[in-house]
């Protein structure tokens, strides 16, 4: 099973999943391992254990199944570094612990990089449901930096976030490519020194 995995959606109520998120559990798994543009829509059947109908009632397409993975890997990924960031204090600690957020899920066993980069590079599709989600995600991340920094009392909130942005895209690459899970923590040094001179 791959890290924020929608698996959970029926745990603990004691009722059996739907099909609808039978279908994304297995899309989620197959689509994060292996990709999108690999895996067809004929093994998610297979996984999910429902028939071919219940695919194209629920999301339509296969285009707005990949659609629907990547928006629940969003809304995931966006609750995990909110809550990651409760048990800090200080506008400076938060902004700092989003790589420290970082670093606890690359050390993740499963990690195969970010979702949105890996179903990114397959795409061909401009303007396409990957790149619509992908985007979104990154305008939402670029935002959380700008709103922390501006907490913080950076002077140029946006141009931080930027920098920020740069930093923790290459640790998420460095810890899948170089399987190096200590890249979200040299990235948090550097965004130190960057938020250093930035108030200084």
């Amino acid at each position: 099973m791959s890290p924020a995995s929608p698996t959970t959606t029926a745990r603990g109520t004691g009722r059996k999943p739907s099909a609808r998120e039978r279908l994304l559990t297995a899309a989620d798994e197959l689509f994060y391992a292996e990709g999108v543009h690999t895996v067809g829509i004929d093994r998610i059947i297979e996984r999910a254990g429902v028939a071919k109908a219940s695919l194209y009632s629920c999301f339509g397409s296969k285009e707005e199944l990949v659609r629907a993975y990547l928006e629940n890997r969003h809304q995931i990924r966006r609750q995990r570094i909110l809550a990651g960031l409760e048990r800090f204090e200080s506008p400076r600690d938060r902004l700092l612990g989003v790589f420290d957020v970082l670093g606890a899920l690359t050390a993740t066993p499963g990690f195969r990089g970010c979702p949105f980069y890996n179903a990114s590079a397959e795409s061909v599709a401009e303007g396409g449901a990957v790149e619509q989600v992908s985007n979104a995600n990154r305008a939402w991340t670029r935002g959380l930096f700008t709103e922390l920094a501006r907490d913080a009392g950076v002077p140029d909130p946006p141009a931080l976030a930027d920098q920020l942005m740069i930093l923790y895209d290459g640790a998420s690459v460095g810890a899948r490519m170089d399987k190096q899970p200590g890249a979200a923590t040299l990235s948090r040094q550097m965004a130190e020194h960057m938020l250093n001179a930035a108030t200084a």
